[in-house]
C-alpha cells in the first residue's frame, strides 16, 4: 500500500507525532509549510493541530489543493490543549473534495503555555503510531 504522511505545526507536537509515525512506517514526514508534492498514494495521514479548537488556515488550504484523484484515503491525527477534539473542517473540505476520510481519528492532549505540559507525552505518541499502523494491516 502506497503511503504518506504530511503535518503542520506551530508548536512541534504534530512534528514530533508526525515523524514518529513516518520512522514507524519506514517513509518520511513532510512539512506542509514546505508545500510538499503528495503525488498518487492509497493513504495520506495528515497530523495536525487545533489552535483555539480550530484547525490552522495553512492546513484547510492544503487541504483544498490535494486532488482526488491522486489521493484515495485520508487519516486524521490530532494534537489539541483543548482534549479530544477533531479536525472537523479539515474533514469536511477532504470529503467535499470528494477524498474518502476514515470516520476514526486519533486525538492526543498538547499543551499550551503552561497548561498540560509534557503531551504529548511518550505513550501518547505510541498510541498514534499504533493507529496509524492498524491502517496497514487491513488493506
Amino acid at each position: 500500500m502506497n503511503h504518506a504522511i504530511v503535518y503542520l505545526t506551530k508548536t512541534g507536537h504534530s512534528k514530533k507525532i508526525a515523524e514518529a509515525i513516518a520512522e514507524s512506517l519506514s517513509t518520511s514526514a513532510l512539512d506542509i509549510k514546505t508545500r510538499p508534492e503528495v503525488g498518487e498514494v492509497d493513504l495520506l495521514f495528515i497530523v495536525g493541530g487545533l489552535y483555539g479548537k480550530r484547525s490552522d488556515p495553512m492546513m484547510l488550504e492544503f487541504v483544498k489543493g490535494l486532488s482526488p484523484k491522486k489521493i484515495k484515503k485520508a487519516v486524521l491525527v490530532t494534537s489539541s490543549a483543548a482534549g479530544d477534539l477533531k479536525q472537523s473542517a479539515v474533514r469536511a473540505e477532504l470529503s467535499n473534495r470528494g477524498i474518502a476520510v476514515d470516520s476514526k481519528e486519533f486525538c492526543c492532549k498538547g499543551s499550551f503555555l503552561f497548561f498540560y505540559l509534557g503531551h504529548p507525552n511518550q505513550e501518547e505518541i505510541e498510541k498514534a503510531v499504533a493507529f496509524s499502523k492498524s491502517f496497514l494491516k487491513k488493506e
